[in-house]
């Protein structure tokens, strides 16, 4: 149990990426705070959790306004005493257009979702960070590397967190406190598969092909290296981008049709995830035809 005893916050924990994380960390013997929107299955995870021998609380709030993101800090301390993890996962995939027909309100709610949060989590965890030598972790992309067409201010939203994290570790070296950015591909998530979201279907029947591997990630597999990142086997490692993208960035065209069909199939999920295509339930989409 790699993260025993350690106190965990969780943000955009009630579905995809951090639902798993959520229950891995658990699993790990992590008891954690799991944060969400008011209309997010959080609740749902933490009696999942609970149900299973853990130890979750969920908190409900709009992360992006300060007050509710200091509240959360303060929520986690109150229930387990302090901090030693902070994982900034939440952020949100909404539009789908050209920069020129991207609209403003879109753009804003991206940069609020994916920056604003973010910052002001961490913000406000530091000081307690400090005090147990904690690690803040980020959910970062692949198209903060490579940039997305018609999905311009979500790449560059991730680039952001990407140098973010890089500049929180530097200057909190001197604190014990280490900071990293997991940096995934396409994850079989409502981002990526399913009706609803910002993706065509003609787009979601390409994206295994473009991907060296042959298939989108998995939460669970995602969930697996925020674990290793936030243990103290990891305990060297800071101010990293950690790419989990099955190859996308150094690879070439459609390599992913390569890929022999025994290959393509996932490895067997053993979180109870039951929320991994509900992240964009309740959320308004733009697709720009």
């Amino acid at each position: 149990m790699r993260l025993k005893d350690k106190i965990a916050i969780v943000t955009g924990a009630g579905t995809g990426i951090g639902e798993a994380i959520a229950h891995k960390f658990s699993r790990e013997g992590a008891r954690i705070l799991l944060a969400g929107l008011p209309n997010d299955p959080v609740q749902d995870v933490a009696a999942a959790i609970a149900a299973n021998g853990g130890q979750a609380e969920a908190f409900l709030g709009d992360l992006s306004e300060e007050a509710q993101a200091l509240r959360c800090v303060e929520a986690a301390v109150r229930r387990f005493g302090r901090i030693d993890v902070l994982v900034n996962n939440a952020g949100i995939f909404i539009a789908n257009a050209e920069t020129d027909a991207y609209r403003v309100e879109d753009f804003d709610r991206t940069i609020r979702a994916n920056i604003r949060t973010a910052f002001l989590m961490t913000k406000f965890a530091i000081p307690h960070l400090h005090k147990t030598r904690g690690n803040i972790l980020f959910t970062g992309s692949e198209a903060g590397f490579n940039g997305s067409a018609n999905m311009t201010p979500y790449g560059a939203s991730k680039s952001f967190l990407h140098a973010f994290a890089k500049g929180v570790a530097l200057e909190q070296a001197k604190h014990g406190v280490r900071a990293n950015c997991v940096c995934p591909g396409a994850v079989d998530t409502a981002w990526t598969r399913g009706p609803g979201g910002p993706l065509s279907q003609e787009i979601q029947d390409t994206i295994d092909g473009t991907v060296p591997m042959g298939r989108r990630a998995t939460p669970e597999e995602i969930a697996n290296v925020f674990a290793f990142l936030a243990s103290d086997e990891a305990s060297y490692i800071t101010g990293a981008l950690l790419l989990a993208d099955g190859g996308v960035t150094p690879g070439k065209g459609q390599m992913g049709d390569f890929v022999p069909d025994e290959l393509r199939r996932p490895p067997a999920s053993t979180l109870p995830l039951r929320h991994s295509h509900e992240g964009l339930r309740g959320k308004e989409i733009f697709y720009a035809k």
